[in-house]
């Protein structure tokens, strides 16, 4: 057998032998993994999901778990509570899945990011021929000039005029001419990941350093704590908790005000339009007064106040009186806030003490807390000037003519409750701390504009090769050029750079 022969066959047993892969370590494939693009949209997914169940089940640590526990089926319990979907932002899977997310993202970004920086720190000035011509779009123009480099300037003005960076370099008979436009663009996905790190960051600091409590208020109550309500689950059992928690100023209710749909309805939350409560919020850095309505919370260094229920139980914002002299003459008709007074013409003092939404003669006065009036009547104090304040009663114009007491006068004067303004006994408040949300809001507004910018943009690049062809100062100019996104907008930036050097439109050649 020859030397060539033997080669050969050297040649062919070494093909056939089977090519053995490098075995990675395990730190090499865990390292591998954790900065994986396709894991980290898994692990993206899972933690949407997981948000998602929150969002839909009511948590422990929210007013009214208890009533939503109860109405579940047993079976319902046992899965959920086997699965920490009743506290899931506390849950270890949960804090798992944002860790392990947050370290996808570092690694994957320290990974690529030296691949796309090369782009802004050593773009690819000349390129060959062979493949500029199997780029996304690629055309030949001939072009008349007075030297390759007046013709390379002639294509870099162009791409200037429609807003390129233009370079032009010479490699031996070659004239290359290097175009871009929207270089940052390849940072973009880098910005993203730092927006959503910061949304993490966020979502992380509120829900292990938020609290989220009530405070009951009525006009005239004030207070500086928050009750924190929570529920433990012990073998099927709702053990509650209840912690008050010290605010660093104070909240006084000046009014509580309830729109209703129908007036004459009672005062239900199907009957209601909005709630509002106006409060005066007293620190050392002085006196604000602020109105929270229904779906307008109020914030207030670093806590946010929502309207989160009210106690139906009849009351009257104000009340409306005709009062009359009992020696005769003409009547008053005087409106008189809750909690409030005012004085008649004749000095008398007249106070509006209370509201009674039923009220029964010789009986129970009180409110079976269902928002309905059917016999309202209102409790004053009358003060007449130089003697002692003396108890009255006004009544409903019914009340008043079918009862002779309501028509007793009380300090020379008779009262008459003509209308009044429904609204409940107290509005309960919702009041959240939550010290992420700063950070939570200004990763989000962060990735609005990243994903914007990253989809809405994109990276254009476009080479020029400038070649002499035949005598006569004929030259061959081959075009080309690539983006990292949105292959329509290349298109249209290719066709009218071709517009601008040629002076025509010309029809692009797509590989």
């Amino acid at each position: 057998m020859s030397a060539i022969e033997e080669t050969k066959s050297e040649i062919s047993v070494s093909a056939s032998a089977p090519v053995k892969r490098a075995r990675v370590s395990p730190l090499t494939w865990l390292l591998n993994l954790l900065s994986s693009v396709r894991f980290g949209v898994m692990l993206l997914v899972l933690l949407a999901t997981a948000s998602m169940i929150g969002m839909l089940i009511i948590q422990v640590n929210v007013d009214g778990f208890d009533k939503h526990y109860a109405s579940m089926t047993p079976a319902t319990k046992l899965l959920f509570g086997s699965l920490g979907f009743f506290d899931i932002y506390h849950s270890w899977y949960f804090n798992i899945l944002l860790l392990v997310l947050s370290l996808n993202l570092v690694l994957a970004s320290i990974d690529r990011f030296p691949g796309a920086w090369q782009y802004i720190k050593r773009p690819k000035f000349d390129v060959q021929p062979a493949w500029l011509r199997k780029q996304p779009v690629t055309t030949t123009l001939k072009l008349k000039g007075e030297s390759r480099n007046a013709v390379a300037e002639q294509v870099a003005t162009a791409a200037r005029k429609l807003g390129m960076k233009a370079f032009v370099t010479e490699k031996g008979t070659r004239t290359f001419v290097f175009t871009q436009k929207g270089t940052w663009n390849r940072l973009g996905a880098y910005a993203v990941h730092v927006a959503l790190l910061t949304i993490f960051t966020g979502g992380f600091l509120t829900t292990q350093l938020g609290h989220t409590g009530t405070m009951n208020l009525r006009p005239g109550a004030a207070a500086n704590q928050m009750r924190e309500t929570a529920f433990q689950i012990v073998e099927d059992r709702l053990l509650p908790s209840q912690a008050m928690m010290a605010l660093p100023f104070t909240v006084e209710c000046t009014d509580i005000q309830q729109k209703l749909i129908k007036k004459d309805g009672p005062i239900t939350s199907d009957n209601t339009i909005d709630w509002l409560t106006r409060v005066r919020i007293k620190d050392e850095y002085g006196t604000h007064d602020a109105l929270v309505h229904l779906n307008r919370p109020y914030d207030y260094r670093g806590y946010r106040f929502f309207q989160a229920s009210f106690v139906p139980v009849g009351q009257a914002r104000n009340i409306t009186l005709r009062v009359a002299p009992e020696q005769g003459g003409d009547a008053e008709e005087v409106t008189i806030p809750r909690n409030g007074a005012t004085k008649l013409k004749d000095g008398t003092l007249v106070e509006f003490k209370e509201f009674h939404a039923n009220y029964r003669v010789g009986g129970d006065a009180a409110d079976a807390g269902e928002g309905v009036y059917t016999n309202p009547a209102a409790v004053l104090s009358v003060t007449p000037p130089g003697s002692a304040p003396v108890q009255a009663f006004a009544f409903n114009p019914t009340m008043a003519e079918s009862a002779p007491f309501a028509k007793r006068p009380v300090a020379g004067h008779t009262y008459r409750l003509i209308d009044f303004e429904k609204v409940p006994d107290m509005h309960i408040l919702s009041i959240q701390k939550d010290p992420g949300s700063p950070v939570f809001y200004a990763g989000g507004g962060l990735l609005t504009l990243c994903l914007c910018a990253v989809f809405f943009f994109s990276h254009k690049r476009i080479w020029a090769v400038v070649e002499e062809r035949g005598p006569h100062s004929n030259y061959e100019v081959l075009l080309g050029g690539n983006t990292n996104r949105n292959l329509f907008a290349l298109e249209d930036t290719f066709k009218r750079l071709i517009a601008a050097i040629t002076g025509e439109p010309v029809e692009v050649k797509e590989s």
